[in-house]
């Protein structure tokens, strides 16, 4: 049975992923899910210039706490037994050290929010640096 890593990357969600989870789960495919809330560090950002590092972060925890909650309604939803845990960096490099370092069989990543070249970009660059398979679905 495998282990699913599901990243939410922006504040539409992972809503996708969790749907192709809640299948596999209940074809008995998956035996668990790993959610990771991938925030990018606000402080390296041309908008600290503007407004405290507190709010930026405030701000950004508040639209990724509504995706990540819609992500987990649909799992709840199958009965799908997951964790999750919020992580710090470049989306690329923190996805691909976490799914190498906490168990992860396979990474389902659900791109239907990002723009092409954002889309694109990060799926070259998780494939050059993941040693687990990347599925993206947009």
């Amino acid at each position: 049975m495998l282990t699913l890593l599901i990243p939410v990357l922006c504040k539409e969600g992972a809503l996708e992923a969790a749907r192709h989870a809640a299948f596999l789960f209940a074809e008995k495919c998956v035996a668990r899910v790993q959610l990771v809330e991938v925030l990018e560090e606000v402080e390296k950002g041309r908008a600290v210039a503007y407004q405290s590092p507190a709010a930026l972060r405030r701000r950004e925890k508040s639209s990724m706490r509504d995706a990540l909650t819609r992500t987990c309604a649909v799992l709840d939803d199958a009965g799908v037994p997951y964790t999750w845990k919020r992580v710090f960096g470049p989306p690329e490099k923190t996805i691909a050290v976490y799914a190498a370092t906490n168990g992860a069989d396979v990474v389902v990543l659900d791109a239907s929010g990002l723009g092409f070249f954002r889309k694109w970009g990060l799926l070259a660059k998780l494939w050059r640096l993941s040693p687990k398979p990347i599925t993206m679905l947009h």
